[in-house]
C-alpha cells in the first residue's frame, strides 16, 4: 500500500520523540519534489504552535558563480563538485552537536532568481528538535559528501515519473529566466547527468517516497 503524507508525518515526529534534536534528510534527483515535500513537512509539523521543526536546504552550499568561473565549472553548476560539501557536512555536525545550546545556528540560503547562495539566511533556533534538510547528494558516498549521511538520522528518497520530473525541471528553469530552448538544453546536458548520479544512490535511502502518491 502506498505511503500517505500522514504516514510521513508520523515517521518524522517519531525521529524527535526521544527529546534530542534529530536530522531528517530528503534526497532525490533535480525536479523530483524534494523542496516541496520538505516545506510541507515543516509547515504541517509546526502547525500553529511554537515552531519546533527547521528547514535547512543543501542549496545554500552552492559555490558562488565567481568561484565556479575561477574553477572552470560554471557550465556544470549543480554537479557535486560545484558545492561546498565539506561545509555542508560541518554544518550538519554542528546542528547535531549544539542541539542543547542557547545560540541560534545560521545556515546559508539560496536565492533562486540570482542563483546565488546567501550567507546567514536560515536561522535554526535552539528550540528546533527536528531539522529537515534536502538536496541531491545526501546519499553520495564519494569525497566530502561521504561525511553527510552519518550526520542524518534518516534519509528519504523522492521518486517521480521521469517525464514529469523533466517537465517540472524545464518549467522551473523557465520561471527563473531561461528561454525554453535554453532550459531544455540545460536539463539534457547538465541536470540529467546529475540525475543519473543521484538515482544510483537510491538504494542507500531509509525510505523511498513516491511523490505522486502523496495526496494534497
Amino acid at each position: 500500500m502506498p505511503l500517505t503524507f500522514d504516514d510521513l508525518l508520523i515517521r518524522a515526529r517519531a525521529l524527535a520523540a526521544e527529546g534530542r534534536r534529530a536530522l531528517l534528510g530528503v534526497a532525490g534527483a533535480p525536479g523530483a519534489g524534494k523542496t516541496t515535500l520538505a516545506e510541507r513537512l515543516v509547515r504541517e509539523l509546526n502547525g500553529t504552535g511554537d515552531p519546533w521543526v527547521a528547514h535547512v536546504p543543501m542549496d545554500g552550499f552552492h559555490l558562488a558563480d565567481a568561484e565556479l568561473e575561477r574553477l572552470g565549472r560554471r557550465d556544470r553548476k549543480g554537479a557535486p563538485d560545484t558545492f561546498d560539501a565539506a561545509g555542508y557536512a560541518a554544518l550538519l555536525r554542528r546542528l547535531r552537536e549544539e542541539a542543547d545550546g542557547e545560540d541560534t545556528v545560521y545556515a546559508p540560503g539560496f536565492e533562486r532568481v540570482l542563483e546565488q547562495p546567501l550567507a546567514g539566511a536560515v536561522p535554526v533556533e535552539p528550540t528546533a528538535r527536528l531539522v529537515v534538510t534536502e538536496g541531491n547528494y545526501l546519499l553520495l558516498d564519494t569525497g566530502a559528501w561521504a561525511r553527510v549521511r552519518p550526520q542524518l538520522d534518516e534519509v528519504w528518497f523522492c521518486e517521480l515519473d521521469e517525464a514529469e520530473r523533466v517537465r517540472r525541471l524545464v518549467a522551473r528553469h523557465e520561471a527563473f529566466g531561461k528561454a525554453h530552448a535554453e532550459a531544455v538544453a540545460w536539463v539534457r546536458r547538465t541536470d540529467q547527468r546529475n540525475a543519473e548520479l543521484v538515482a544510483a544512490t537510491r538504494g542507500r535511502a531509509d525510505l523511498v517516497v513516491a511523490v505522486a502518491d502523496l495526496a494534497g
